[in-house]
């Protein structure tokens, strides 16, 4: 496989491996963009493995930053949900297209960013803490992550709806990815065998590009204040959404 891909995917591929390391370490949203540059050079299906052990190397290089500031109790409420999300995703995963896939989780994340942007512009808007809400962002997101790694924009939306703090948010962000992400390889190599000797050899090529993203994003994000970061997060969450239209 690696002999195989052409110098110009290469470079493709390898700013797509940059924007997760980023999109790991702070700047969210950017992370979405790599999704279809994968696509075009490995497919649908394919790309979603090899995406997938990209996600759990820039999500352990997140956490060498901000492992300390994760709010665990946010996190669990979600992983159950998730869980569930994950076995839907592996059940229908051959049933509904990828196209109209996409549209689906596109339209709940529209209206889960009209509601974060309401709630932004409200000063005494009230945490939703309510169970439904932890159980249809697990579920969604669960679903989303397992059939093409488009989990990113819902649980921005529901970790942001928490009001944490950016390394907060950052922190529960990556503990909870890399569980979700490792929970989902064994489907991918013994279920749906996109996972295989060939996609790992491209993933260790790749990985050095994935490390200079997240080192690009951690310093980055720490120059940004908390109001304007928040902004930065919900417009990046809102094109990479409107990615999934296209």
């Amino acid at each position: 496989m690696v002999a195989e891909i052409l110098p110009v995917q290469w470079a493709l591929i390898g700013a797509g491996a940059l924007f997760i390391g980023m999109n790991k370490t702070g700047l969210q949203g950017i992370g979405m963009l790599a999704i279809p540059m994968f696509a075009t050079v490995f497919g649908g299906r394919v790309s979603t493995g090899i995406v997938l052990l990209l996600l759990a190397m820039a999500d352990v290089f997140a956490l060498l930053y901000y492992h300390q500031h994760a709010e665990w109790k946010y996190v669990g409420k979600l992983l159950p949900w998730t869980i569930c999300g994950i076995l839907i995703g592996v059940a229908i995963g051959t049933i509904v297209s990828d196209a109209t896939f996409r549209m689906l989780i596109g339209v709940v994340v529209l209206f889960g960013l009209a509601v974060l942007v309401w709630r932004e512009t409200r000063k005494h808007a009230e945490v939703p803490t309510a169970w439904w809400f932890a159980a249809l962002a697990g579920i969604a997101s669960g679903v989303a992550t397992m059939i093409g790694n488009a989990a990113g924009p819902i649980t921005t939306v529901y970790f942001l709806a928490m009001l944490l703090p950016k390394h907060a948010f950052i922190g529960s962000q990556a503990w909870y990815k890399l569980i979700s992400n490792l929970i989902k390889v064994p489907f991918h190599i013994f279920i749906w065998n996109t996972i295989t000797l060939e996609t790992v050899t491209v993933n260790l090529v790749l990985a050095p590009a994935v490390l200079v993203g997240a080192f690009i994003g951690f310093h980055v994000v720490r120059l940004i204040p908390e109001k304007p970061y928040r902004v930065f997060v919900i417009v990046a969450t809102l094109i990479a959404t409107i990615r999934l239209f296209v």
